[in-house]
């Protein structure tokens, strides 16, 4: 495993996974509803960087970035029926927040709630569903069948498009929709997965 700055802890290795995982993780956002460019962690530093702009007009209609010390492999492919593998990244995780957060590089508490079953290019590429701790709105939430199903469907249709553009072919697919039993068990999965993947790195 590399060796990360001790200036700045790397938000995928260096921070803790939350305060009681798989219930209440941390989550680092890398993109927030307002945001027309897709940011992701830079592996190697650890910085945000540009990925790519939009290609449509859709938006990522919450808080968009991935839980630390979560690797999608082998587990997480295993309850994933049709994938071929894990994406290689960490667990993605999708937060809700009553009061707009218009900035991403930002760590935050949530409570996870259910999830998105999604392959991309045949991989497991699952999206966690969480409500913002202590949220004067959303923290009550348990399950995701509590949230607005309008709010699920626009998260659904989001990750559907938002790798197209003209001419292009979807190569991803939603699966379905889990409540948090399977949300839980999926991130429980994800957090061994970084531990077998990583403490092999270092051995």
């Amino acid at each position: 495993m590399k060796d990360f700055t001790q200036w700045r802890a790397h938000p995928w290795h260096g921070l803790e996974t939350g305060p009681e995982p798989p219930v209440m993780v941390h989550a680092y956002i890398e993109i927030t509803p307002f945001d027309v460019v897709k940011y992701e962690v830079d592996k190697p530093t650890g910085y945000l960087k540009v990925d790519r702009p939009q290609q449509t007009s859709s938006s990522p209609p919450t808080l968009y970035g991935f839980i630390p010390r979560t690797y999608a492999g082998e587990r997480v492919r295993a309850m994933c029926p049709g994938a071929t593998a894990g994406d290689g990244d960490p667990m993605d995780v999708c937060v809700i927040s009553e009061r707009p957060i218009d900035r991403a590089d930002i760590l935050l508490t949530a409570r996870v709630v259910g999830g998105l079953q999604m392959i991309d290019g045949g991989e497991a590429d699952d999206k966690i569903v969480a409500v913002l701790a202590k949220d004067p709105v959303w923290a009550g939430v348990e399950d995701l069948a509590e949230l607005p199903h309008a709010l699920i469907d626009r998260l659904t249709h989001y990750f559907e498009t938002y790798k197209l553009f003209p001419g292009s072919d979807a190569e991803v697919t939603i699966q379905g929709r889990y409540g948090r039993d399977h949300a839980l068990d999926v991130v429980r999965a994800s957090m061994e997965d970084y531990a077998e993947t990583f403490r092999t790195e270092q051995e």
